[in-house]
């Protein structure tokens, strides 16, 4: 089998190019729309990544709660309240893209600046140190 028609490949470009614009109208969004579920009040939302389906029917948006007043314990929250806007969302991302259907969003927390703060911790350690430098 050729490999352009294998099933292991990651996203097409098709799906690449739609997850960016979905990001953008997420991003626009969260910024300019009031969302009135009091969990989302004065919340600051980065969306790291969307990835949608082969068909583009569905979303997975990742988000990042941040500012220093969200603390762990408020990240359920926030995220019950999203899957709770979502229908909303779903409704003021199809007014702001050009797409044939406007995919259902499943959002998802991003955990990738958490493990990169880990890692930076991990790599800063006396006993990795050691290691890595040059004798």
């Amino acid at each position: 089998m050729p490999a352009r028609f294998s099933r292991d490949k990651g996203p097409s470009q098709r799906q690449l190019r739609a997850g960016e614009l979905i990001r953008h109208a997420l991003v626009e969004i969260f910024q300019r729309e009031d969302l009135r579920d009091p969990a989302l009040a004065d919340v600051s939302l980065t969306v790291t990544e969307v990835r949608l389906s082969p068909d583009l029917k569905q979303a997975t948006v990742f988000v990042s709660p941040l500012g220093a007043s969200i603390d762990k314990e408020r990240h359920p929250e926030i995220f019950k309240a999203l899957e709770h806007a979502a229908p909303h969302l779903r409704h003021l991302l199809g007014a702001r893209i050009d797409m044939k259907f406007t995919p259902a969003l499943k959002f998802r927390s991003d955990e990738s600046f958490a493990e990169a703060r880990r890692i930076d911790e991990l790599l800063a350690s006396p006993r990795v140190a050691r290691d890595l430098k040059p004798e």
